[in-house]
């Protein structure tokens, strides 16, 4: 019996050792999981994604910080008491992952579109990630797998810069030879008609990024090298050039908001700076960024009505008489059900997230010529054909039931406030308020531009929290004091204080 006892667990055992190892690796390997995946698979997740978050990052922060949108209740992010702010983080680093896949599958051919694709998506999220937080990890980053980096450095905001603007001119290169029809791109419509497109995309970031650091260091004779050749350089020509992610009206690919932050919508109302600057004007696009205050509407005066942005939780929900007295969000942004009183409900529209575009290009090189960063052209066209381009994008975008007359008033290009005329610096002030109004709802680079030019003014509510100053940087994630801290610990003693206040190197 004791003999018994013994042998039948081992063979008990070496049964179940058998019975585990044979066709160990078959077994368990699922058939419903992919175990490679080809480039153009990937790349219509990253666009997907790195766009979705454009989205979110804009109404959550973006709108809020440059005073496009006002809030009036769970005030703290327009009165600048901000927690950290993770979503570029992770945008970034999970979708960077995807983007070195598809270069592993594409390896050393430098004729295939979709490294150059992939280097441009690489080159616009590490933008936005450095622009928002100063040094990152950029040059280690992503090499867990390959080379065992588990704690990556961050590299300097300037070294990072140099990185982006030699990738975008490699893109720049390859599109010039490749014949690749690349599919899975969902911005572009992909085949060989889109690497056109891309190729101007990636010469316009050039220009972007260059004159974003401007301030640090000479660019004329790389802009100049860029505009001044077109045939070796193409950018935007026009609004079909712009680089947008456009949604559908139904799921599952809609207007991320619908789905995220439908019980938010009336949190965010039309900032009275947006409304004070537009309504001056007489520029109808107020119209697209805001609806008429139920109040308004009921008094049989329909008008827009924004709120001072910083205001404290009571004063922002009495402010004029209380959230019927304030304008909500446009119908093209958050309107998935509308039910404002004594308006029409319009169907949803299908609105676009954006990358870059046209109007943008023209209003940066504006800006240029008027610098003398370049000598072609002249500022004051590029300047108009900016506006013209702005008026142009949005009757594309609006649907006409939404009732929005979107016809410029004729003598708006000929207004003090907008005819190209007064001092450099009166000029410049110009270019920059039609940019601001053109880089509505684009992800973080509204105010990314106002921290570079600090036009036009943004003054802090009377509530603010932050010491009557405007955030200049997000605040490194937790996450890397303890993953990371060393190397985050040495980025923060180069480049200052980890704090929403503290300037990176391309605003010293």
């Amino acid at each position: 019996m004791k003999l018994l006892n013994t042998v039948m667990p081992l063979l008990f055992a070496g049964i179940l050792m058998t019975g585990c190892t044979k066709d160990f690796e078959e077994a368990n390997t699922s058939g419903n999981v992919p175990i490679d995946v080809t480039p153009d698979l990937l790349l219509g997740g990253v666009i997907r994604n790195t766009m979705n978050q454009q989205v979110n990052e804009a109404w959550g922060i973006g709108n809020i910080v440059v005073q496009y949108h006002a809030k009036i209740q769970f005030v703290n992010e327009d009165r600048y008491l901000w927690n950290e702010q993770n979503g570029i983080w992770n945008m970034t680093y999970g979708n960077y992952r995807n983007l070195q896949a598809i270069f592993a599958k594409v390896g050393s051919d430098n004729t295939n579109a979709y490294n150059a694709v992939a280097l441009i998506l690489k080159s616009w999220i590490f933008a936005q990630a450095t622009e928002a937080y100063g040094d990152i990890p950029y040059s280690e980053a992503g090499k867990a797998k390959t080379d065992a980096i588990y704690t990556p450095k961050y590299d300097t905001q300037e070294s990072i810069y140099n990185g982006i603007l030699a990738d975008l001119k490699t893109a720049n290169e390859i599109l010039a030879v490749s014949t690749t029809s690349i599919a899975g791109d969902i911005m572009y419509g992909g085949g060989p008609s889109s690497l056109a497109k891309w190729r101007k995309l990636a010469n316009s970031l050039r220009l972007r990024y260059l004159l974003r650091i401007s301030a640090k260091k000479d660019v004329k004779a790389e802009m100049q090298s860029i505009i001044g050749d077109p045939a070796n350089n193409p950018i935007f020509t026009g609004n079909a050039d712009n680089a947008v992610l456009k949604y559908e009206a139904q799921a599952p690919n809609q207007w991320p908001l619908y789905g995220a932050r439908v019980g938010s919508f009336d949190e965010f109302r039309v900032s009275k700076t947006l409304d004070d600057r537009l309504t001056a004007l007489a520029d109808p696009r107020l119209n697209i960024f805001g609806r008429p205050s139920q109040a308004s509407v009921g008094a049989g005066t329909p008008r827009i009505e924004g709120i001072p942005n910083g205001l404290g939780d009571v004063d922002a929900l009495n402010y004029n008489g209380g959230p019927q007295g304030v304008s909500r969000v446009g119908y093209t942004f958050a309107c998935l059900v509308c039910n404002d009183n004594g308006q029409a409900v319009p169907v949803p529209n299908a609105p676009q997230a954006l990358l870059m575009t046209y109007a943008e290009l023209q209003f940066l090189l504006a800006e240029a010529r008027e610098k003398d960063l370049i000598s072609t052209g002249t500022a004051e066209t590029y300047y108009l054909n900016g506006i013209n381009a702005n008026f142009d994008y949005w009757r594309s975008v609006v649907p006409s039931q939404y009732g929005i007359d979107l016809t410029m008033p004729a003598n708006y290009l000929t207004q003090t406030g907008v005819a190209y005329t007064g001092t450099s610096s009166e000029k410049l002030g110009k270019i920059a308020l039609q940019k601001w109004v053109s880089l509505y709802f684009n992800g973080l680079e509204g105010w990314f531009e106002w921290r570079r030019t600090r036009m036009p003014e943004v003054i802090p509510g009377p509530a603010n929290l932050n010491d009557n100053k405007v955030p200049i940087r997000y605040i490194y994630p937790q996450s890397e004091q303890s993953l990371n801290a060393t190397n985050r610990n040495e980025a923060v003693a180069r480049q200052g204080e980890d704090t929403q206040n503290t300037a990176t190197w391309i605003n010293k």
